[in-house]
């Protein structure tokens, strides 16, 4: 353990573990590298120590257990306490952030550190070298939308995600932070850029008719900006059967997405026919696992048009 090699801790009294002495049902059996690391670790946090030795410790039991957020954030008070180079800590951190590329914990000290140096000139290639690692770490997502909130970073993020759904078109992370590089700055998009997300979001769909991501961000996209879903309504069609005019269940579907986007839109219209003919189709043949829930909108429909009378 380098932090006992490095630094002198003969005045340190190591606090144990309080698991309940004897009476503990079931203590937990850390390794012993862990406890003991542990035990110097209480007892620097107790006395509130900002050291070396301390800024080591934290190093050894972050990478021994980088889940440990009470660590993280001593760590963080020593290097303040110290003014240490925040720019080797980022660096530190990419070699910790690769070795546990699931933790959450890692990506929070970050902030911290980048908010404190106020310059984020490190991290979109940094989040690039960890997205390839992981092209749907939520984590890494969260952090990159942080990010560009705070340095309005905007510019980058839809180009950006281009590259990512051409490359893997059913990456719904990727999906969700084009939404956010649209309508997540103060500026409202102009019909020209909806216009544009909706045209290239169809192109996606065609591709991958029952990609669910890109038909949650295609809807997502006409209720934001207020437009009607009646406009996907031809859309839709060219993945039925039209020639039928939609009005027998002898039709030929190659997505079920566009068959419930269809049935909403005939609800709005109030045109329950085909609405209902949409929902029973994904009830009896294309969705049969939520076999229950379209058939309760149908009877839902049905209820409200005979109220009405």
């Amino acid at each position: 353990m380098s932090y006992i090699e490095e630094f002198s801790w003969d005045d340190i009294t190591p606090i144990p573990q309080n698991d309940g002495g004897n009476d503990a049902i079931a203590p937990i059996a850390y390794d012993d590298d862990y406890r003991i690391a542990m035990e110097y670790l209480r007892a620097v946090m107790k006395i509130e120590e900002f050291s070396e030795r301390s800024l080591k410790l934290t190093e050894d039991v972050i990478l021994m257990n980088a889940a440990h957020y009470t660590v993280w954030q001593y760590r963080t008070r020593i290097l303040f306490a110290l003014d240490k180079d925040l720019e080797q800590e980022l660096v530190w951190v990419e070699f910790v952030g690769q070795k546990f590329p699931k933790n959450y914990q890692i990506w929070n000290h970050r902030e911290v550190i980048v908010n404190k140096l106020d310059n984020p000139i490190r991290e979109l290639p940094f989040i690039e070298v960890m997205l390839e690692i992981d092209t749907k770490n939520y984590h890494v997502w969260s952090y990159r939308q942080w990010l560009v909130r705070r340095f309005d970073l905007w510019a980058t993020e839809v180009p950006y995600t281009t590259i990512m759904i051409e490359q893997d078109v059913r990456n719904n992370s990727a999906w969700n932070h084009r939404f956010f590089a649209i309508f997540g700055r103060k500026e409202v998009p102009s019909d020209e850029v909806v216009s544009d997300e909706i045209e290239f979001t169809k192109a996606a769909i065609l591709k991958a008719p029952q990609n669910t991501s890109a038909w949650n961000y295609l809807t997502g996209v006409m209720k934001k900006s207020g437009r009607p879903l009646s406009d996907l309504e031809s859309f839709c069609l060219t993945l039925s059967n039209p020639s039928s005019g939609f009005k027998t269940q002898d039709l030929d579907i190659t997505s079920a997405r566009s068959l419930e986007v269809l049935a909403d839109i005939y609800a709005e219209k109030q045109d329950i026919p085909k609405a209902s003919l949409a929902w029973t189709l994904l009830a009896e043949k294309y969705d049969t696992v939520r076999e229950n829930y379209w058939n309760h909108r149908k009877s839902q429909a049905t209820a409200k048009i005979l109220g009405a009378f």
